[in-house]
């Protein structure tokens, strides 16, 4: 069966989609994560760049990125390294920096997150011109896939604790894969102080403030293919504690 040729970007609406990709130790699954992008974003006719923050891995990440770019393009894959570990939410403030596309993706590269989902995202937005759409575990045919019982239960209870103390208005409040307009992106950011797993949250918290509007779309959410997972015991007591802070400030 012949390959699907990638379509020409529509130029009828003007937008454009900005991934913002932070990588910390990604050199295996780098090279997977773009090369889905750029099918996805090519089969569709989106108009795309793909930013790479890369804070200072040991593992080469950074090269990796240097040969993507050399191979898709300087207009597709823009580099924009940090010396060492800053945040996420530096990360994507970084990254907004030299983003040029009206709306932002945010997404881990770790293959957790499948860019097939993207143009249902894109979708969504449009259907109800949302502010962010929000990639759920926990709606509709959405799942988890290569998690143990340990790390789905604390996944789950942090959501349903989440939910009770937060009411925040969306179903998934700890999920990293989401599209925002990117003026939303960048009055949300500048409110959220969280830091690790609890700025997700805050973000979708902030923007309930807002009164932001909020989509969602189910998404198969897979554990990483390479690598080891970053969360531990002082991850879990980070994010109960920035849960509390939330709950008694919002």
């Amino acid at each position: 069966m012949a390959s699907r040729k990638p379509l020409q970007p529509n130029r009828v609406n003007g937008d454009k989609y900005s991934v913002l990709l932070p990588t910390y130790n990604e050199r295996e699954n780098l090279p997977l994560i773009v090369w889905l992008l750029v099918k996805y974003f090519g089969e569709n006719g989106y108009y795309y760049e793909i930013i790479v923050i890369d804070d200072g891995s040991p593992d080469g990440t950074l090269e990796v990125a240097e040969q993507l770019q050399k191979i898709y393009g300087e207009d597709k894959i823009l580099l924009r390294p940090r010396e060492k570990k800053l945040g996420l939410g530096t990360a994507y403030i970084h990254g907004m920096r030299h983003a040029t596309g009206n709306f932002i993706i945010i997404m881990d590269a770790d293959l957790s997150h499948h860019p097939k989902f993207i143009p249902q995202f894109i979708k969504k937005q449009k259907e109800g011109d949302y502010d962010l759409v929000s990639g759920t575990r926990y709606q509709g045919n959405g799942g988890v896939y290569g998690w143990d019982l340990r790390r789905k239960l604390i996944s789950r209870g942090a959501n349903f604790l989440s939910q009770v103390l937060l009411r925040p208005g969306a179903s998934d409040l700890t999920g990293s894969f989401r599209l925002y307009k990117k003026n939303v992106l960048e009055s949300l950011v500048e409110r959220c102080v969280s830091k690790g797993y609890v700025f997700q949250m805050e973000m979708i918290v902030r923007a309930r403030q807002l009164n932001y509007t909020i989509g969602e779309v189910p998404i198969s959410f897979v554990d990483r293919v390479y690598g080891e997972s970053k969360l531990g015991g002082n991850e879990i007591v980070s994010f109960v504690k920035g849960l509390l802070t939330l709950f008694a400030t919002t």
